[in-house]
């Protein structure tokens, strides 16, 4: 079963309660031990989910009725980001094993994806990102070891981050896909700052390796009515192309961003001066 979220405007998010705003783009549900959990967004058809295997493998099966499809890749392409332990990724029988951090690109037309986790008592943590495709692309294991890094921010901004960027263009090759993690420096409490937007894709993140008393303050919205989500460990936005993007936490911590749209191009983005935020 898929829960299904659909398409707002910037209109209906600057009038939506606390609890609106929540349902709406917040999700909350993931990594639920041996379970797989998937949400369908109306925005780009994405598709959001996580497996967390326990007892034995995950399918990755398609819902027919939403889909229209055989399988759950036959037009589709994944990207699949490992959080937990170690686990392994095993698509049409071609096993890839993956660590804490790394990346799998799972392309169009695979039949049968399962997912696995070395030890039940530290299960994997899959994070799932799903896109229609357009073409076939290798299936390719991107490491977080062999991941392009992109260090950024300054301590007097309290943003030093680094960007590993794992599925893109000039790395994992993917039909729309872009995917990857980033990881807040000493100091670094504000992630993708300044804030933008980019009109070509959306984006999806996911939040982790927060302890449980801490917090990321994640903020949407257009530049002139801005909203805030409170996320916790484990959870996800949803990040539509019109909306800012940007975040501030209570100690460091982590977070996958994986985006889909018409343009592959990272640095493709139309920032908001911080003094013309409201």
């Amino acid at each position: 079963m898929i829960t299904i979220r659909n398409t707002h405007s910037p209109e209906a998010v600057a009038r939506m309660t606390t609890a609106e705003l929540r349902a709406a783009f917040l999700i909350d549900t993931l990594f639920q031990p041996g379970a797989l959990d998937l949400t369908y967004w109306e925005v780009d058809r994405t598709i959001i989910g996580s497996a967390t295997p326990t007892a034995g493998p995950l399918a990755l099966v398609a819902d027919p009725k939403l889909l229209a499809a055989e399988f759950f890749l036959e037009r589709r392409e994944l990207g699949v980001l490992n959080i937990g332990g170690r686990g392994t990724v095993t698509a049409d029988g071609t096993a890839f094993s993956m660590e804490k951090t790394d990346a799998l690109y799972v392309g169009r037309g695979t039949r049968q994806v399962e997912f696995a986790s070395a030890d039940p008592a530290n299960p994997a943590r899959f994070f799932l990102t799903s896109y229609p495709a357009h073409a076939e692309h290798p299936t390719t294991l991107a490491p977080a070891a062999t991941a392009k890094q992109v260090p950024l921010g300054a301590p007097e901004k309290a943003n030093v981050r680094t960007i590993s960027q794992q599925i893109h263009e000039g790395g994992v090759r993917s039909c729309q896909l872009v995917m990857g993690h980033t990881t807040m420096g000493p100091g670094g409490v504000w992630n993708t700052f300044p804030p933008h937007t980019h009109l070509r894709r959306s984006e999806v993140y996911l939040y982790f390796d927060l302890r449980p008393d801490d917090a990321v303050m994640h903020f949407m919205g257009t530049g002139q009515e801005t909203r805030h989500l409170v996320l916790r460990d484990g959870q996800a936005v949803l990040s539509p192309a019109w909306s800012i993007h940007s975040g501030c936490g209570t100690s460091a911590y982590r977070f996958i961003w994986a985006m889909g749209g018409e343009n592959q191009l990272f640095d493709d983005m139309d920032p908001l001066p911080v003094r013309d935020l409201l």
